[in-house]
């Protein structure tokens, strides 16, 4: 293993902002996550970049001893792509929530995905407008009641893996805030991946949708609720690791290590970098109670990226170019001294 060049600890990514999070809000957990992620990159402090919309979770570049641009609501993405496609050298991690990035920013964020710009995007899950007080989102469960839905919600909600894998995503994950370490594998993966990638994080909003992830983080069913994929492992999962997922014609299904002659050989074994879509999606669209909710990579493929076209495309043009520089520009053409 090659010897870091930087031996930071992650209060070298604390900013001395005092943080202005509801006690008890998931965007503590993310932060200090993020904050352990980027001590373990051995990335230069100077080299990354936190790129936010409007939301609780777009504080976040005041809380972090990087650079930093707060922008306005749902042009995160823009802001991103940008300064990626400007100073491919930066690590550019774009900072959002299910109404910033899904709903007035949905354009930006299909686009970045699609053009596959080599940036992170942390997608903070609480099903919720926590910051204009408590409105439903893109995400909101159907039925939900919130302040602007006082009879429930009759909107269908986004499936964000579904969304992000539709749009040609190549990385897609997911984790939950309070799993500080799994968060910190998660994200330092998202970074080494080359292109967009995508990190939905479940996030509890404890003061306008409350325990909303509760049914798949609740510590006494949560093993049975949550299953962890790891790249060419089984998809095992279970109190007693007793648990697995099998394939029963197009569709996933669980079955019992054990019984009717199921044995470990017979579960699936996760390939994250499989070309093909669909079981990647199968596994994004699992949830509770027919299925465990998965968690971990769930997808990570190789594409070109947006920003190494640009730049190689700029290259190929400056090679057979006449004009290289602004000198050449300038003294080109028709050209004449002016004498005193």
């Amino acid at each position: 293993m090659a010897e870091k060049k930087y031996n930071y600890t992650p209060k070298d990514f604390k900013s001395d902002q005092e943080v202005r999070w509801c006690p008890g809000c998931g965007d503590h957990a993310i932060l200090n996550a993020i904050q352990k992620a980027m001590a373990e990159l051995d990335i230069a402090k100077e080299d990354y970049a936190i790129i936010s919309g409007i939301g609780c979770s777009s504080r976040f570049p005041y809380y972090m001893e990087t650079y930093g641009f707060h922008g306005i609501h749902g042009r995160a993405g823009a802001i991103a792509s940008g300064t990626k496609t400007a100073n491919p050298k930066l690590s550019v991690w774009q900072i959002t929530g299910d109404g910033d990035a899904l709903a007035i920013g949905g354009n930006h964020f299909i686009h970045e995905i699609r053009r596959n710009i080599d940036l992170n995007i942390i997608l903070f899950n609480n099903e919720i407008y926590g910051l204009t007080k408590g409105q439903y989102s893109p995400t909101t469960k159907y039925g939900h009641k919130t302040k602007t839905s006082p009879f429930g919600t009759v909107e269908t909600p986004f499936k964000i893996g579904q969304l992000a894998i539709g749009a040609m995503g190549t990385f897609f994950a997911r984790t939950i805030d309070g799993y500080v370490k799994e968060s910190v594998e998660v994200y330092k993966e998202a970074e080494a991946h080359r292109g967009t990638s995508l990190v939905e994080v479940l996030e509890n909003c404890v003061i306008y949708n409350d325990d909303t992830h509760a049914d798949i983080t609740a510590k006494a069913t949560r093993k049975q609720r949550q299953i962890w994929l790891k790249n060419g492992e089984p998809m095992i999962f279970g109190e007693n690791d007793d648990k697995g997922l099998v394939l029963n014609g197009f569709k996933l299904k669980v079955v019992t290590i054990g019984e009717n002659g199921i044995t470990k050989d017979d579960i699936l074994v996760h390939d994250s970098h499989e070309e093909d879509p669909i079981l990647h999606l199968a596994l994004s669209n699992m949830k509770y109670p027919e299925m465990p909710v998965a968690f971990g990579v769930i997808r990570e493929t190789k594409k070109m990226t947006y920003d190494a076209a640009v730049e190689a495309q700029i290259a190929e043009v400056q090679a057979t170019a006449k004009i290289k520089n602004m000198n050449d520009l300038l003294t080109s053409g028709e050209t004449w001294t002016v004498n005193n």
